[in-house]
Formats: structure tokens, C-alpha cells, sequence
């Protein structure tokens, strides 16, 4: 009998968590709720909760609303937001990770100094929702490096803050403090703050060791997701028989066959939900084989 097991670890994290609870308990009381871009990077959890009533816009939309309330979710938003909500009347529902709001509390912070002359950078992923966030409070003069090798473009005979993405790598963070540590101008100074969460970096070693426990190995996690993209990754250095998938459509049969054991696993952005739905797919199908 094929052992299909769910990883306890995996699924939303509290940041999350507290986002889609807001946006429940906000529904619930009945009106009209817009969220800012989509709650979370999985588009079968955003359904839910457009069938609920949740109304996902974008930013030119945002700009254009009026006397309405709209929900921020967890991966924060620049200055700019919150001054275009004041001037339209919009009531906002903060969900922004206290992690991610630590962050860019202390970037600001760090801007609004003037006592050197420095770069601002930011270890991210271009684009990004919270990386974003994260530019808007040095009014958009923040340096964004996606990959460790990127950090050859800076200058080094000028002081560098390095800061992180809450969800990117801490071990090619690490990369990265070592380059500019051995390349950087003794004249100038360079801070660093490793500002990675540690629920998410501390499912890396659980993640990899649960995808090493199994034959087959079904990672789920919507495509847009930055933490899923990373974590899928180190599955599959550990387990090239990993696969990721959105839902329970996308599994092969054919991978199903002359296996013992097959892990599911997820994303922080990942519910719960999702995974057993794919379990209980893989078990019907496991079932029908052996008719």
C-alpha cells in the first residue's frame, strides 16, 4: 500500500493567516471589501474568497476608488498608498506582517538619515509586492539585487545597508554579505541586516528533509509565489522526483505507479486545504488502480 503523507509544516504562514482572517471577519459584517493586488499568491485561495465577496483591484483602481474599504494584505504597501487612501476617503484594513512592517520601519528609518552618504539595498525579488513596499520608503532610490552575482554592480567606494526580502534565501543572503565584505572600500562603511523571516527560513532544513523521506513528491503552490518558487527548489535538489502543481488537475497518473510513498507538500502562501484536496485526489487514483 502507497503511504501518502501531508507535511505538518507546510501551509500559510501567520502573516497570512491574519491577512485572510481580517478579510473573513471584514466579509462577514456584510458591505463591500476590495483588496489590494490578490490576498495571497495562490489563485484557488483567492477564489474562495472572491466567492465570498472579497474584490481584488490593482493600484490604478485603488487610485480611482472613493468612501470605500479596502484591505492591504500581508506584504505591505509604499507611503503613497496610504496618502492616495487619506485624500479618497478609503477606510484601510491593515494586514501587513509585523515582520514586513519591522522592515520597513527600519528602512525608513535608515533613509531619513543624513549622516553619510550611502546605498540603500535591497536583497528582493524586482517587482514584488513587498519589495515595493520596501523602495517606496526610500522614495524609490533603493538598490534591488535579485541574485548574489548582481551584487558586483554596486559601488563600493560607497557605504552600503544591505537588508532582505522577508521570504529570499538566507544562504545566498549570506552570499551576498560575504562579496561586498570582501569587495567593499575600507574607506566606507557596510551595515547589514539579515531581515529574512525565520518561520519561513526555518522550513528550508524541514522541507528538504521531508522531500528526502519520499519516492514522489507533489509540491502545491500557486506560480506567482516567491516562497514557493524557493522552497519547490530545494525539494527537488533533494528529490528530483518532486513536482510542482496548482491543484489536483495537474498530477500525472503516470507518476503514480511503482511507488511506496509520496509527500505533499506547500508554500507559505500554501492552505491547508489545498494540500488535503490533492491528497484525497492521489488516494481516489491509487484506489482506482488497484480495481
Amino acid at each position: 500500500m502507497v503511504k501518502v503523507e501531508i507535511d505538518e509544516g507546510s501551509g500559510f504562514c501567520f502573516g497570512v493567516v491574519t491577512a485572510i482572517n481580517k478579510a473573513e471577519e471584514v466579509l462577514a459584517q456584510g458591505g463591500t471589501l476590495y483588496c489590494l493586488g490578490d490576498i495571497v499568491h495562490n489563485n484557488r485561495e483567492v477564489e474562495r474568497l472572491k466567492s465570498m465577496g472579497l474584490i481584488t483591484i490593482n493600484h490604478d483602481e485603488f487610485a480611482r476608488l472613493h468612501d470605500a474599504k479596502v484591505l492591504l494584505r500581508a506584504h505591505g504597501e509604499p507611503p503613497e498608498t496610504y496618502a492616495i487612501a487619506r485624500q479618497n476617503n478609503i477606510e484601510i484594513i491593515d494586514a501587513t506582517c509585523p515582520v514586513v512592517l519591522r522592515l520597513q520601519k527600519r528602512i525608513k528609518q535608515e533613509y531619513n538619515r543624513t549622516d553619510e552618504d550611502k546605498q540603500i539595498v535591497i536583497y528582493g525579488k524586482n517587482g514584488h509586492a513587498e519589495v515595493l513596499g520596501l523602495v517606496g520608503q526610500t522614495d524609490g532610490k533603493a538598490i534591488v539585487i535579485e541574485k548574489p552575482e548582481e551584487a558586483r554592480n554596486l559601488d563600493f567606494h560607497q557605504s552600503i545597508r544591505l537588508y532582505s526580502q522577508t521570504t529570499k534565501s538566507l544562504e545566498e543572503f549570506r552570499e551576498i554579505v560575504r562579496y561586498i565584505q570582501e569587495h567593499i572600500s575600507p574607506d566606507v562603511t557596510f551595515e547589514f541586516y539579515d531581515t529574512i523571516c525565520r518561520q519561513v527560513a526555518n522550513r528550508i532544513p524541514n522541507i528538504r528533509k521531508f522531500a528526502a523521506s519520499h519516492d514522489l513528491v507533489f509540491f502545491v503552490s500557486g506560480r506567482k509565489s516567491s516562497n514557493g518558487k524557493m522552497l519547490f527548489n530545494e525539494c527537488r535538489d533533494v528529490n528530483p522526483n518532486s513536482h510542482l502543481i496548482d491543484s489536483a488537475d495537474e498530477i500525472d497518473n503516470s507518476l503514480l505507479t511503482d511507488i511506496r510513498s509520496i509527500g505533499i507538500c506547500g508554500a507559505t502562501s500554501t492552505p491547508k486545504w489545498l494540500m488535503e484536496e490533492v491528497s484525497e485526489s492521489i488516494r481516489k487514483r491509487l484506489s482506482e488502480q488497484t480495481v
